[in-house]
């Protein structure tokens, strides 16, 4: 909401200000490199909004990113990321404050360039990690150098640190809110029901998922192929000297490139009639994707019931996944959505089970129920 907020008065700014711009301009359209996008989420970025603009935020920030990750999210992506040798090119190292090695390993990942993960801290960051958040560097010998305790460690500009929690609602006080990018990867409903949209959309239309996947990488190329053209008329004519009209290479250059860009804006014409039905196709199954979506939630509040009983996304996934698998088939599309959710909902309804004590079965079979008619609007939220 605050993100959306913020934009919303830009946007304002912009009219206001009469500045060139484009109608409905955010933080991903105005930021995202769609080649790289994907590649963030087939490391396991999740593909709704926020998660997409905490990704760009971590990505262009100048502090290094302190994420609150209660599902382990952000986490499983950054291990990810550091498996890929063209993005981390000397290896990561995980490590946690309780490590005995913990400073020994930091040394070591600024030294040799290496990537740092920092896991499950507290509300209170050690006083080591000082002059690496605040990125504390200076010369010494023509060489960047940094101190961290007693030692002077040659600094590599490949290290990168990054640090996550656990705690779904930690306080931090704002001395350490100022030393890092502060990113909340706790998943919402709204972000929930997104990535299950598209878990269900893959499982249910493989050739539709593989289609949207191809036109987004169609379109990252013609995006930079447009890009490359305007790079080099704008090059070609800094270059120019004398009349522009008796330069015939940048003429034919231009004439070239008007004659590409027409053949890039149409195929990128038929492309947005293409994504639209690729979006009508898809929204067919957000019922599905809003069930699955509010009964993570009402499990995942079941914890406050007795702390014992903690269901994780990455398990609740799969389980989604196997249930639509095993889902009796329909001939239409409207009933296929009530078998998926019905099958899906009592599959859930029964596994839980198993893992209550008696005396809890009875409060979540209500829970549930209220949970249910909510999504469905007979009960008030």
């Amino acid at each position: 909401v605050f993100r959306n907020d913020i934009v919303k008065m830009w946007h304002g700014g912009l009219v206001e200000n009469s500045i060139p711009h484009t109608p409905e301009c955010n933080i991903i359209n105005t930021l995202s490199i769609p080649v790289v996008l994907r590649g963030w989420q087939l490391a396991g970025l999740p593909t709704d909004q926020l998660s997409t603009e905490n990704g760009l935020i971590m990505d262009k920030s100048r502090r290094w990113p302190l994420f609150i990750d209660p599902q382990a999210q952000a986490n499983r992506y950054i291990k990810n990321l550091g498996k890929d040798k063209e993005r981390c090119l000397n290896g990561m190292d995980v490590i946690k404050l309780s490590d005995k090695n913990f400073l020994r390993s930091l040394i070591n990942g600024v030294r040799f360039g290496k990537w740092v993960l920092l896991e499950n801290i507290k509300e209170e960051l050690d006083a080591s990690l000082e002059p690496i958040l605040l990125q504390q560097t200076f010369k010494q010998g023509g060489q960047e150098m940094m101190k961290i305790g007693d030692d002077n460690v040659p600094y590599d500009e490949n290290f990168r640190f990054y640090i996550t929690t656990k705690m779904p609602n930690p306080h931090y006080a704002p001395e350490v809110q100022v030393k890092v990018s502060l990113l909340n990867f706790g998943i919402t409903q709204i972000g929930l029901e997104e990535q299950l949209l598209n878990v269900v959309v893959e499982e249910e239309m493989p050739e539709l998922s593989e289609a949207r996947n191809k036109l987004m990488i169609e379109n990252a190329a013609m995006n930079k192929e447009m890009y490359d053209i305007e790079s080099q008329i704008l090059k070609l004519l800094s270059e120019s000297k004398g009349n522009i009209l008796d330069d015939t290479v940048l003429i034919e250059t231009l004439a070239e490139a008007k004659k590409t860009s027409n053949e890039i804006a149409q195929k990128m014409e038929e492309a947005k009639v293409t994504e639209a039905e690729i979006f009508s196709s898809s929204e067919e199954y957000r019922p599905v994707a809003n069930r699955a979506s509010l009964l993570y939630f009402c499990i995942a509040d079941f914890s406050l019931v007795d702390p014992m009983y903690q269901y994780s996304l990455q398990w609740f996934t799969s389980f989604f996944v196997k249930c639509i698998g095993n889902t009796p088939s329909a001939k239409d599309t409207p009933q296929r959505l009530l078998n998926l959710n019905e099958f899906f909902t009592f599959a859930l309804y029964q596994n839980i089970c198993r893992s209550l004590f008696e005396t809890h079965k009875m409060l979540f079979s209500f829970l549930l129920t209220i949970k249910i008619m909510q999504g469905e609007d007979k009960v008030d939220a």
